[in-house]
């Protein structure tokens, strides 16, 4: 446990170095040696899932490693294949994205555009919130280390590939993303990420 909290508050010493607004989306593995307030103390975040605004664009980050019974992953007390978004977590979503005027964008570890053992096992509620607002452009998930892209209720789901996933530079996968004022997404893939342009609504 120590290591592991060694090791995350150095990645994230040299994170803020680079960027003072940055964020960090709860997934399994952050959570496999540690509890969930272990690992935000390390990344000094208070919150699992919040949102936030930058520009005209409103951000949503969820947490979906929430087991079945509601109760929170953490130190090895969960099967990686039994995400949650919980009750609790699904009626902030909602009130959130009622609140806002801005077009949102959602990030999430888990998938929500799946049923398969990727996929977050309340997703089909979760993409009802996003839809019934007419207001999420996309979603940005992972999980199951892979490029995909799918679109549903209007909404794009893109899983990109793993940070890492083998050895040397040219197995690791990055982007940058631009949003344009009138709502259009140009993901600029590096290396094992593939990139995306999507016009506006």
């Amino acid at each position: 446990m120590e290591t592991e909290l060694g090791y995350l508050k150095r990645i994230n010493r040299d994170f803020a170095a680079i960027s003072k607004n940055r964020h960090y989306v709860l997934g399994n593995h952050c959570v496999d040696m540690l509890t969930k307030d272990e690992f935000l103390g390390g990344v000094e975040r208070e919150k699992s899932y919040y949102s936030f605004d930058s520009g005209c664009v409103h951000f949503v980050l969820l947490d979906s490693c929430f087991r079945s019974d509601g109760e929170s992953y953490g130190r090895k007390n969960f099967q990686w294949t039994d995400p949650n978004v919980p009750a609790a977590e699904l009626d902030w979503l909602v009130e959130d994205l009622k609140a806002t005027s801005r077009p949102t964008i959602v990030f999430a570890h888990q998938r929500l555009d799946v049923s398969n053992h990727h996929g977050v096992k309340n997703a089909d509620a979760v993409r009802k919130a996003l839809e019934d607002s007419g207001k999420v452009l996309a979603v940005f998930q992972g999980h199951s280390h892979k490029n995909d892209l799918k679109a549903i209720g209007g909404i794009h789901y893109c899983t990109m590939v793993a940070m890492v996933e083998g050895k040397g530079a040219e197995s690791n996968g990055y982007s940058m993303v631009k949003i344009g004022p009138e709502g259009t997404i140009e993901i600029s893939g590096f290396r094992k990420q593939a990139s995306y342009d999507w016009p506006s609504k």
